[in-house]
């Protein structure tokens, strides 16, 4: 292929160059990857460039055929370098993560996705393609003003229903592309519930208590009423067009924990309207919860996996009280219900495209019977993630391009995508 990507790096500034003497390339498990022409879409609007502190970029060489650690500022040898990556937008799953070579004391890595990043024919492109037609958090789709202006006046209004007041600041200071859909009165909007969790997860956003680490967000500090949940579900239930509500946010811990509540919720929201979609994002944890939420008028669940091998799960998920084999019942039960089941498929490069866990995720489709996987980045440090879960830094896999093909191709029945469906099209 002529025309390759060319690599980017920063200098130490922050100011980011392109290098046309080397190849953009990526990373799969921690092995170094020339891009094919199918690996690389323009960077879509709403992504961000981070920079990698303590990482060199890495390039590939046409003239010798090698791969190439920048050490130095090709301009300028006496500046130092760094790596760059694009943390993508929502609906884009990517293929490769940003290649680099790690130097003695790099710090850990924030809690986000780095995927790789070139420049061509004028513009950013990444190794990563979109799963997810719906443009529910395309970036063109928010209005900043009417977003605050719509966020201000609803917790002037409502200023005793504390979970208004909690995602308002959602909305306006994090920029949480649900929140900010509540507050433009369409598509999905969020219902965190539990300040606690009984999982003590690696890449927790909400609650960190690794030195260095930070999350990303505040966690609820507070059990929202079932009165209070109404208040926010109920007139998006009623008006919003293609309607979903979520229990189960980055701004908390696991909503199951708070059954009872949600229990009351669910119903007061089924008295006040059958319209639109009551989804629960989850770790599954509690089947029978489960099998009380769906009678009271769940209609679906989403359940986050970073792994569909038990002890790789464990690993990451650090659960307390339950067990792999309980989130598989939670979703054998909502399946045996009637009900509608999404994973939340944590996609790494090298880790999510390796034999073992396609053949392992293979196994978990056919007993459990999903019916969608969200192919969803997982957020957090790569080398990192995989010595904690004591991989090695290579493994056999097939590819993310490959995966993603043979699962359309197996499992035609399960839909590809990124977000909760709207299961009510009476107003698409």
């Amino acid at each position: 292929m002529n025309n390759r990507p060319a690599l980017v790096y920063a200098d130490v500034s922050g100011n980011i160059f392109d290098f046309p003497n080397l190849e953009m390339v990526g990373s799969s498990g921690g092995r170094w990857q020339r891009l094919d022409a199918g690996d690389y879409i323009p960077l879509p609007e709403g992504s961000e460039l981070f920079l990698l502190p303590g990482r060199l970029p890495v390039g590939f060489n046409r003239k010798n055929k090698r791969f190439r650690v920048l050490s130095q500022d090709p301009f300028d040898s006496r500046q130092q370098v760094q790596a760059v990556a694009a943390f993508v937008a929502p609906a884009h799953t990517q293929i490769l993560s940003a290649a680099f070579q790690k130097l003695p004391g790099a710090p850990l890595l924030p809690l986000f996705a780095y995927t790789s990043v070139g420049w061509q024919n004028g513009r950013f492109v990444v190794a990563g393609l979109r799963v997810d037609e719906d443009e529910r958090q395309d970036f063109r789709h928010f209005d900043p003003q009417q977003i605050e202006l719509n966020a201000r006046r609803r917790m002037s209004q409502e200023s005793e229903n504390r979970l208004v007041q909690h995602l308002g600041k959602c909305a306006l200071a994090y920029g949480c592309p649900a929140a900010r859909n509540l507050f433009m009165n369409r598509w999905e909007a969020p219902l965190p519930t539990s300040p606690v969790c009984n999982a003590s997860c690696l890449g927790c956003i909400s609650l960190q208590h690794h030195a260095e680490l930070c999350a990303t967000q505040d966690r609820i500090s507070f059990v929202p009423t079932p009165e209070e949940l109404l208040g926010v579900a109920g007139p998006h239930l009623l008006q919003a067009a293609r309607a979903v509500v979520s229990f189960g946010q980055g701004c908390e811990g696991e909503p199951l924990l708070q059954f009872d509540t949600l229990q009351q919720a669910i119903q007061l929201m089924r008295q006040t309207t059958r319209r639109g979609t009551i989804n629960l994002n989850t770790n599954a944890s509690l089947p029978e919860a489960v099998k009380k939420l769906r009678s009271a008028g769940l209609d679906s669940v989403r359940v986050s996996l970073n792994s569909c091998q038990a002890e790789l799960y464990k690993a990451y998920y650090r659960p307390r009280g339950y067990t792999f084999e309980d989130v598989k019942r939670s979703i054998r039960i909502m399946k045996d219900m009637g009900g509608f089941v999404s994973i939340n498929y944590f996609v790494l490069p090298g880790f999510t495209d390796a034999v073992d866990e396609w053949d392992a995720l293979r196994r978990f489709i056919e007993e459990t019977s999903v019916d969608l996987i969200q192919l969803r980045n997982l957020n957090i440090d790569p080398e990192w993630y995989l010595s904690c879960l004591n991989r090695p830094k290579h493994t056999k896999e097939i590819g993310m391009r490959k995966l993603i093909n043979s699962l359309r191709r197996e499992f035609p029945d399960v839909r590809l995508g990124y977000f909760n469906p709207p299961l009510d099209l009476t107003d698409a």
